[in-house]
């Protein structure tokens, strides 16, 4: 404990809300927006970044998109629990889904239902492995146990002669 602390007699592991990171902080209404905000960025950018290394048979970009649209689902989760992750899932999953319509051109982000012998096996399912893979790396995080979401708050640095204090403290309770 420091001794700067208002009250020396709490516990080590009681979490003051100012330690934890600004969008837990938050209102309900604010930690959605912000949920919101990193499902689309994440369904859009794993989308934008699928694709790369497919056509030389290294999907390292389908590594990437995983990679960032299981951070930012861990983070939904941990800030808004389940209902978080679930309004992480159903919003990211819709611009991963709206990304792989036609667009007005009727070019495509997410091509997929194509075979041909001359395209590499990876050109042709990456964006199937996308489509669904992003969906079940998501459900993967529902049904992991809620310890593994736990936020802990920064650790403050502190001195020997503060923690001895403190220990001492603790032990003559």
């Amino acid at each position: 404990m420091s001794t700067s602390d208002p009250n020396p007699m709490r516990s080590r592991d009681a979490v003051r809300r100012s330690d934890l990171p600004w969008s837990h902080r938050q209102n309900v209404f604010v930690r959605s927006l912000v949920t919101i905000a990193s499902a689309v960025a994440a369904g859009v950018l794993g989308t934008l970044a699928h694709r790369m290394g497919a056509s030389a048979n290294i999907p390292y970009g389908l590594v990437l998109a995983f990679v960032l649209i299981g951070a930012s689902a861990w983070c939904a989760r941990a800030r808004g629990g389940v209902p978080g992750l679930a309004l992480h899932l159903s919003v990211s999953y819709l611009a991963v889904w709206c990304m792989a319509m036609p667009g007005p051109g009727g070019d495509l982000m997410l091509p997929i239902g194509f075979h041909a012998t001359t395209i590499p096996w990876w050109s042709q399912h990456a964006g199937y492995i996308w489509l669904y893979g992003s969906l079940i790396v998501q459900l993967l995080l529902l049904i992991c146990p809620a310890r593994w979401f736990r936020v802990a708050p920064a650790a403050a640095p502190r001195n020997d002669a503060a923690a001895a204090s403190a220990d001492a403290a603790g032990k003559a309770i």
